[in-house]
């Protein structure tokens, strides 16, 4: 399955949509089929700012939990809250009703660094 055009991604299977001056951030397709359903979603609050490459949040799957790492740096300015209720749209929807975070961009720039998907798809195929 190949990964949305419009997004970046980061080598922790994070995505990224840019929205103006904003960061619209959640987890691929790959990375939550690797995890197995997921059961509960761990995130930042609004106000709290993430660092690129830094955990911000967790992810818990039948299986196991995994950090969630930020792919940009910047202050949350909004959180999914429906993940709380309902985990499993990482599963179901992880480009649509799955988004995390967003987050005001410190440095647009850093979403240069990231992979484009057709980058990302090459690295998750060789897996």
């Amino acid at each position: 399955m190949s990964s949305p055009k419009e997004l970046r991604y980061s080598e922790e299977h994070e995505w990224v949509k840019v929205e103006d001056n904003k960061a619209r951030i959640g987890i691929t397709s790959f990375a939550q089929s690797e995890l197995g359903d997921i059961v509960f979603v761990e995130l930042p609050e609004v106000g709290d700012v993430l660092k690129s490459d830094e955990p911000f949040g967790s992810v818990e799957s039948v299986k196991t939990v995994s950090e969630l790492y930020a792919p940009v740096s910047g202050k949350v300015v909004e959180v999914n809250e429906e993940l709380s209720d309902s985990p499993e749209f990482v599963n179901e929807s992880p480009f649509e009703k799955a988004w995390m975070v967003v987050v005001e961009l410190d440095n647009p720039s850093e979403v240069d660094e990231l992979m484009t998907a057709e980058k990302y798809d090459e690295m998750t195929n060789e897996g």
